[in-house]
């Protein structure tokens, strides 16, 4: 690997880490500011496996039911798996001579103890009131400590917003977990802006030489990558800041594989998308606004730069219950979360006669294995150097199964990420605290990567109105 690439790549490891730490939760808490005990349920762990380090000087405690839950989640190949895994050898370090019973100093500057509860009864009994099941007696567990502590802050963290309400019934205070949770979903970064009275000569100059200098429209540097609509009283441009050159470019309406842009914003992500010297790409939109096809289009265009194309999702089974559930072989299991994807392909082939060069092109390609549509569970611990990288559905991911991904990239190698944030299938996540939302706030900014945010769909008038009106 060249040492370029090696720094390119630690680069936009560094831009999707952020320089400083996500503010944990202590920070949102609405008690007052003396010391807390925060009781962690299993969501939480499966989250973040470090969870029980960014509670800065407060006290952490798991109650033994949560270690029985992980116990059932360490094998396999899911980010919860690792998750698990990685939690039970910090706690197998961590206790080492001690037992867990006691409070144990957590490693770090001004970090709180920790602790395991052992005991899953109290006199205000969740399990009686509810019914028998590992929640409850996770609730047990902090209502036990509340009453032996009555002197202190208890605080029941957990993903799931229904034991959340469960709690607050029983007059205990629950919060969610907010480490790396973004606060204004409605601010998110989209990528783009419309810049209105620009000088005539700037919009002329940039359709005549196709580069403008930049301080001819903005009196600071913009962000990197960022793309503009800029508009004079007559005429408009489509232009984007090359954070390598320092300047303004015009944007061309670019032809991907047969995919023509049908709007400003979708030119745009294509514009990313080709752009070599993006690594990183980031596309968020509802449904029908192009995004998957806009990405496979492109790696398409691209497929002499790359040895192969990665078309990959996460698979959320129905009930979130593991595909083992489904009948047949692993291929009959796996194919109806990956027809939307061989759709967007059948899609880009058929603008094509079956007897045209780009037809066969794509069958070819999927024959010999140079374009593969794949669950993102047969990806993880992969070495990903000379491909282009698709990931579906990256609303459904983790900041920390985000991360892993970008920190699997090798050589020459571009990441896509595609989703929507609103249209979250998994149970712990929301509009705020997915991967997508988390690598859009916290790569921003970064010469290795842009984003853009797709409005407008165009599936089909139908599709729209159903965005729309339903």
């Amino acid at each position: 690997m060249s040492k370029t690439n090696k720094t390119n790549q630690d680069s936009i490891k560094t831009a999707v880490n952020g320089s400083k730490k996500p503010k944990p939760i202590t920070k949102k808490t609405s008690l007052t500011d003396q010391k807390k005990i925060f009781v962690l349920d299993t969501s939480v762990i499966l989250y973040d496996h470090s969870a029980i380090q960014n509670f800065q000087e407060h006290d952490v405690a798991i109650p033994i039911t949560v270690l029985e839950e992980l116990d059932n989640f360490k094998k396999g190949n899911d980010i919860k798996n690792f998750e698990a895994r990685e939690f039970i050898r910090f706690i197998d370090k961590l206790s080492a001579e001690h037992k867990l019973q006691e409070w144990l100093p957590l490693n770090g500057k001004n970090k709180g103890k920790f602790r395991v509860l052992m005991n899953h009864s109290s006199s205000l009994d969740a399990v009686n009131i509810f019914g028998d099941k590992n929640d409850h007696r996770i609730l047990n567990s902090a209502l036990q400590l509340q009453q032996e502590m009555p002197n202190q802050n208890i605080v029941l963290v957990t993903k799931d917003i229904n034991l959340r309400l469960k709690a607050r019934a029983l007059n205990l205070v629950a919060e969610d977990y907010e480490t790396g949770k973004i606060q204004d979903v409605a601010g998110l970064y989209t990528g783009n802006d419309t810049v209105e009275d620009v000088q005539a000569n700037v919009i002329n100059e940039l359709y005549e030489k196709g580069i403008c200098d930049v301080k001819k429209v903005f009196t600071e540097a913009p962000t990197d990558n960022h793309f503009y609509i800029l508009k004079s009283f007559k005429n408009s441009v489509l232009a984007f800041y090359n954070a390598a050159d320092k300047q303004l470019e015009r944007v061309d309406k670019l032809n991907a594989f047969g995919v023509k842009p049908r709007n400003a914003e979708q030119a745009f992500a294509l514009h990313a998308l080709l752009n070599p010297q993006v690594k990183l790409v980031s596309v968020q939109g509802v449904a029908g606004t192009g995004k998957t096809l806009l990405a496979l289009a492109s790696a398409i265009e691209q497929r002499r730069e790359y040895k192969q194309i990665y078309l990959a999702r996460p698979i959320v089974p129905l009930s979130n219950k593991d595909i083992g559930y489904l009948p047949g072989d692993i291929k009959s299991k796996l194919n109806p979360y990956m027809e939307p994807l061989w759709d967007n392909l059948k899609y880009i082939q058929n603008q094509f006669s079956e007897t045209s060069k780009e037809y066969q092109k794509i069958k070819d390609m999927v024959e010999l294995e140079k374009l593969v549509i794949t669950p993102l569970a047969y990806i993880r611990g992969r070495s990903l150097s000379n491909i282009i990288f698709i990931v579906d559905e990256a609303q459904n991911l983790t900041p920390h199964e985000v991360k892993t991904i970008i920190s699997r990239a090798g050589e020459n190698t571009k990441i896509i990420f595609t989703g929507d944030i609103y249209q979250i299938d998994t149970p712990y996540l929301d509009s705020q605290s997915n991967g997508l939302s988390y690598l859009i706030d916290r790569a921003k900014n970064h010469p290795l990567y842009a984003h853009i945010t797709l409005l407008k769909g165009e599936r089909s008038e139908l599709a729209n109105l159903a965005n729309e009106l339903l």
